[in-house]
């Protein structure tokens, strides 16, 4: 439709600007919409309270106020980054803690899985793995069809492989793990009826994935918990890698309280107003 060319020939051109004025435009939309709607503002309010990583009002008032900021970051540059020039994004990486552990999974042979939660930028981190070796990641196609060129276009770079979200998926997936090759996956997207267990998510009963822990169990594979930390003033990103001890996800419980430590590095970069706690059908 016209209407859908027209709104993606403006997203293009989010690519051509700097990342800091896309950083602006996307808190200053981020902020506009938490003033409107209730329902986001809301989200935003009771998840972050109800993790208890805030220490009195005061910090919790500061992380809020910056997390409304950061969630309009987040929407905006994965635009900007799926129209930017594959070959510019290197500007956009600012550094990495923790690639030795990448380094040491290879050389095991059992393949990596990249655990990657709505946490920083998430666009990026397969992106940055992408330059050096073939990775294959989970995502669920959008119900807007229009859309579905972009993001192949936007995700598949690199040594970056897509697989959906279906059986055909999770076999790709499988047999990049038997290749020794590392996969991508979203832990804490809300899965169908039927994929997930109600576990503890912050305290709370959360519907949470059981491929993770299957995947993790059946391949032996290390398991990487990764993420994009976004860097003031639009000076790009770093990426953090951490491993997780073997057996550390063999359960969607588990897989939480892992999740749930990799948010607290960077609780105003988690995407509060994301539902943690309902089921897709």
């Amino acid at each position: 439709m016209l209407k859908h060319k027209i709104l993606a020939s403006m997203l293009k051109l989010l690519a051509k600007l700097p990342l800091c004025v896309v950083h602006f435009l996307g808190s200053a939309l981020s902020w506009a919409s938490y003033l409107s709607y209730k329902k986001n503002a809301n989200l935003i309010n009771t998840n972050l309270k109800l993790s208890q990583l805030t220490k009195d009002n005061v910090s919790f008032k500061k992380t809020l106020h910056r997390n409304i900021g950061e969630t309009g970051k987040a929407l905006l540059e994965t635009f900007a980054i799926w129209f930017k020039d594959y070959s510019q994004l290197s500007k956009w990486y600012q550094g990495c803690t923790g690639w030795e552990h990448v380094e040491s999974a290879l050389a095991k042979g059992k393949g990596i899985i990249f655990l990657t939660p709505h946490l920083g930028c998430f666009e990026i981190t397969s992106l940055y793995y992408g330059q050096f070796q073939p990775i294959t990641v989970l995502f669920r196609p959008p119900r807007q069809s229009w859309l579905m060129p972009m993001i192949n276009q936007g995700r598949q770079r690199g040594n970056v492989s897509l697989a959906p979200a279906n059986a055909q998926g999770v076999k790709l997936l499988l047999q990049a793990l038997k290749r020794g090759e590392a996969i991508g996956i979203l832990p804490d997207q809300a899965p169908h009826e039927g994929e997930g267990e109600w576990v503890p998510f912050f305290s709370r009963p959360a519907y949470t994935m059981t491929l993770a822990s299957k995947l993790a169990e059946k391949s032996g594979a290390q398991v990487l918990m990764a993420f994009g930390e976004r860097l003031e003033n639009g000076r790009g990103y770093h990426i953090h890698i951490k491993p997780i001890k073997e057996g550390g996800i063999n359960s969607p419980e588990l897989l939480n309280q892992e999740i749930e430590k990799a948010i607290a590095q960077c609780p105003s970069q988690y995407m509060w107003v994301y539902d943690r706690y309902k089921v897709r059908n």
